[in-house]
């Protein structure tokens, strides 16, 4: 609605598309990987049921990736994506996806982290209860991006429907991993949108998550 004022649009449904054009060039199509030290996890998203167990089952919460990159106290460069399941072939490919190879991975003590070591990453699980006091210490940065994307999803945009959840996490992560240069973020967007295919209506509305491999968030 804001930008359809700025920009004196009559139908709000232009200013959407608009806004969801640019959402998906808010990737580039070659990136550096996540490196050094990297904080993974996972966190749901939506719904309206307490509980995440409870959630998942009545598929209302959508499962998020999370992976950001250690860099002394605070974060670094920020990954996120839609995942369908927290198995271990899930969470490798996700890792995979995300992580330099030999990089050093913290996660927490899910068994869906397993294979990492396998896959060619030092990973140095940090075991404790999640319901644990001190679980959010485990992994602060992770946790961090997790509750500030929340806020964000919530406070601005009073929730996302899960067919446009991916492009939503794309652009906090475009707007978290340029906030310390925002005055360039516009010229980097116009950038990055002549890399990319032009989007239609027709696969807006039609979008549907991609698989955790392919994920660019």
């Amino acid at each position: 609605m804001q930008l359809q004022r700025q920009l004196g649009i009559s139908r709000y449904e232009t200013a959407w598309l608009i806004l969801q054009k640019l959402r998906r060039a808010m990737v580039a199509p070659e990136r550096e990987p996540l490196s050094g030290e990297v904080e993974v996890d996972e966190t749901l998203v939506g719904g309206r049921r307490e509980g995440r167990h409870v959630a998942r089952r009545h598929g209302e919460k959508a499962l998020v990736g999370v992976s950001v990159e250690v860099r002394g106290l605070g974060s670094g460069r920020l990954r996120l994506g839609v995942l369908p399941d927290a198995s271990q072939d899930t969470l490798t490919a996700w890792v995979r996806a995300h992580a330099a190879p030999g990089a050093i991975v913290h996660t927490d003590g899910w068994p869906g982290y397993a294979k990492l070591t396998g896959a060619g990453y030092d990973h140095r699980p940090r075991l404790q209860r999640r319901d644990h006091p001190d679980a959010q210490k485990l992994l602060p940065r992770a946790h961090r991006a997790a509750a500030n994307l929340k806020t964000w999803l919530q406070g601005t945009h009073r929730g996302v429907s899960p067919q446009h959840l991916q492009v939503y996490l794309d652009e906090f992560v475009f707007r978290h991993n340029r906030r310390r240069t925002p005055m360039a973020a516009f010229q980097t967007l116009l950038g990055l949108g002549a890399l990319h295919q032009p989007t239609t209506y027709r696969q807006i509305t039609r979008h549907a998550t991609r698989p955790p491999a392919e994920q660019t968030g």
